[in-house]
């Protein structure tokens, strides 16, 4: 196939995808261009299907270095596992693309997408899914397509689509919506406190400005794109019709056996144990355990258990959301606006520099702050503008929040994922590094998990931040939003359960502070979300928010004014740049020997330093040092002065670290003194004050009590040669 190029327009700049070009042998390749960024995607799709029971799916998002001209900073000098950026990334490709796989494919299939250029205005993480979705279309994959995704900013109140890297330093909104042509599939938002409205009018904003992209992906697949191979589910009509069959059965019989009532067991161990009885006495009544040791038999009996387990959890399904639907109650008995009840304490760990233990139903999280130097900001190697980060929040979902056995090991796209999800949120109230300067990382350990346990973080960060005494703007809460769907018929829920999640039709969290939204997610399984019913979701999500924030500040009402005994005290001192040496000493020797006291130091570009230390005294003993060794002396200031050297026609004083001036013998006495030694020694003490400087900077000093009691002195040009003393000081004859 020849190359072929296609564009439109996206806000005000031209969007182009090419094919044919690169990469030939996959089965759908692009190259995609906004701006001077460039992403190459490809798809390809195995050839047989696999033996897994889900759709074997993978997303890779392959940022390469030469793309913004640079080398590695690795110490390999090569890219090696994807940073946070790139991992969020792939996530929003994989949730934009992943719900329009037909329902029951498993070939094994993989979307790479590698970033060719990056030309730091244009962020590539939104190209990415736009170039995957053309690779898709116009390959022979079976797939549903196609979509898109936009970026939305808010710029002066005016929403911008696909901001620049710099439009989104000055933007108080960065949404990204993707969506296909009739509905959103996929939501991902930081916000400065918005109003719920206007995040809708943003998603509607943005599911309007993609439809060009979805409407030229299609033109590429109807002029070049490859006959989809032809699929169908591995079930016979007759196996579907059995299971049919089947799922009438298991209903009738899960009525009889009262279902809702083993649904409606509290606590998430015993409702399983419950149910799984249900389910076992059903599966020996349709399914009994074979007389005969045959293998055949063991192994169709093995495959009938097998079958009517899923045939059971489908059952389990519609009797879930029937009960919602129909008679407004949900799987631990609550309605679908309450809030599970909320435990807190804080202060909970002794030696940390904050934290927190918040509980939320079976959902609990550990929260705690650390709060460090500037020494301990990350340094980030990606392909954006940042190269630190003075903000961190992790989160870790250990197997036993589940009660569950599992391997550990790094973590992974979803721990990723969450925890960004609730550093946005947190970000919003965070005081600026000029007023706090202290790195802040925030760390939730999810202890128990039921549901909502990225939502219990963000309570759990909020509590420990303001336990640290950080002095975060406002508190904030999350909660996480469900949806059941039948016809025209629904329910919103609030705080939803890990069965709910499951067996619903939209997860939607959202985050904020009393005044607005700082974060949001929506992922949606089903088609026809409108704005409307949208609106409600966050309205219903507002008051749910408004009650957690009320159990907070029932808790805390407000940072602690005083930092935890534990945590680093900060001072700040402003020193000239032409100073920074000086301080820094040769081979670091000078900053070494400040830390010896007790502190640790970091120095900034301009000229700002700031001493960390637990230790009051010593930070106080730091900057004193500081401060003395890079003052200057200034016109009519006055000094406490030690004679450092004794000439014939006056004395030279020191009056701060590296810095002398000179007083004449003039200027020593009230009567006339013949010799500077009848006065002044070297070693004696006095306090003298700065007459004039001149533009060498060269110092003349008096004594301050004799001032307007003696004739002042006419200075005069340095002999050439003559002894100008030190850091200032000049001979005067």
């Amino acid at each position: 196939m020849e190359a072929k190029l296609y564009s439109t327009m996206l806000g005000d700049k031209e969007l182009s995808i090419e094919t044919g070009k690169v990469a030939k042998l996959v089965s759908g390749s692009v190259v995609v261009r906004y701006g001077d960024t460039m992403l190459l995607a490809t798809a390809q799709g195995s050839d047989r299907p696999s033996n897994l029971d889900f759709l074997p799916l993978t997303v890779e998002f392959e940022e390469r270095h030469y793309a913004i001209g640079q080398i590695p900073g690795s110490f390999m000098r090569r890219e090696s596992r994807p940073g946070e950026k790139a991992i969020l990334s792939s996530r929003i490709t994989d949730r934009q693309i992943r719900p329009l796989f037909p329902k029951g494919y498993k070939f094994e299939t993989q979307v790479i997408i590698t970033v060719l250029s990056a030309d730091q205005k244009n962020a590539p993480d939104v190209l990415g899914p736009i170039a995957a979705s053309a690779a898709l279309s116009i390959s022979d994959i079976p797939w549903d397509g196609p979509c898109a995704t936009v970026r939305v900013g808010r710029v002066d109140g005016n929403f911008v689509i696909n901001p620049t890297l710099q439009q989104l330093m000055v933007s108080d909104l960065d949404i990204v919506v993707a969506g296909t042509k009739d509905a959103v599939l996929m939501v991902e938002c930081a916000a400065k406190e918005l109003g719920e409205d206007i995040m809708v009018s943003a998603i509607e904003f943005a599911h309007a400005q993609m439809q060009g992209v979805i409407e030229l992906i299609s033109q590429m697949q109807a002029e070049v794109g490859h006959a989809k191979t032809e699929w169908k589910p591995e079930e016979s009509l007759e196996s579907i019709e059995a299971k049919k069959a089947d799922l009438e059965v298991v209903s009738r019989m899960t009525k009889e056996r009262d279902l809702k009532t083993a649904i409606l067991t509290v606590g998430k161990k015993a409702k399983s144990a419950a149910t799984k009885a249900v389910r076992e006495s059903i599966i020996n009544d349709l399914a009994p355990a074979p007389s005969s040791d045959d293998k055949e038999i063991l192994e169709a009996h093995a495959a009938r258990v097998t079958q009517l387990k899923g045939v059971f959890d489908k059952a389990q399904q519609i009797e879930l959301r029937r009960m919602v639907i129909e008679d407004n109650v949900r799987a631990d008995g609550r309605n679908p606006q309450t809030v599970r009840p909320i435990s807190i304490e804080t202060n909970y760990l002794p030696r940390t520099h904050g934290s927190s233990l918040f509980t939320r139903g079976e959902t609990q999280v550990l929260g705690t702050v650390t709060l460090g130097t500037g020494k301990d900001e990350q340094i980030i190697d990606d392909l954006g503008l940042d190269d630190g980060d003075k903000f961190l929040l992790h989160y870790n979902f250990p197997p036993y929040s589940t009660g569950e056995v599992k391997r550990l090991g790094g973590q992974s796209r979803r721990e990723i994922g969450h925890g960004v999800l609730a550093k946005r949120a947190l970000k919003a109230v965070l005081p600026s590094y000029d007023s706090f300067p202290y790195v802040i990382r925030v760390v939730g350990d999810v202890l128990e998990s039921n549901g909502s346990s990225s939502m219990a973080t963000v309570c759990a960060g909020t509590l420990a931040l303001m336990d640290a005494g950080v002095p975060i703007t406002a508190p904030v809460a999350g909660v996480a939003m469900g949806l059941v769907k039948e016809g025209d018929k629904y329910a919103i829920l609030t705080d939803i359960l890990g069965m709910e999640d499951a067996l619903g039709d939209m997860d939607f969290k959202v985050c904020g502070t009393r005044k607005g939204v700082s974060a949001l997610q929506m992922d949606i399984k089903i088609k026809g979300i409108t704005p409307a019913l949208m609106r409600e979701a966050l309205e219903q999500a507002k008051d749910a928010r408004i009650l957690i924030l009320d159990k907070i500040e029932a808790a805390i009402s407000a940072p602690r004014a005083e930092l935890n005994v534990n945590a680093p005290r900060i001072i700040t001192v402003k020193i000239p740049v032409d100073k920074i040496g000086s301080i820094i000493g040769p081979g670091g020797k000078n900053i070494r020997e400040l830390e010896q006291m007790g502190a640790q130091i970091n120095i900034e570009e301009d000229g700002t330093v700031r001493i960390y230390s637990a230790d009051a005294a010593a930070a106080e003993a730091v900057k004193a040092r500081i401060v003395g060794a890079t003052e200057t002396a200034k016109l009519g200031q006055e000094y406490d002065g030690k004679v450092v050297k004794i000439m014939e026609f006056g004395a030279f004083v020191n009056i701060m670290p590296g810095t002398d001036g000179m007083i004449h013998i003039s200027q020593l006495s009230e009567q006339r003194v013949n010799k500077v030694e009848d006065v002044l020694n070297v070693g004696d003490t006095l306090r003298v004050k700065v007459v004039s400087i001149d533009d060498r900077g060269k110092i003349d000093l008096i004594r301050p009590e004799l001032e307007g009691k003696i004739a002042p002195r006419t200075p005069r040009a340095p002999r050439e040669g003559g002894d100008r003393g030190r850091g200032g000081g000049r001979d005067r004859r």
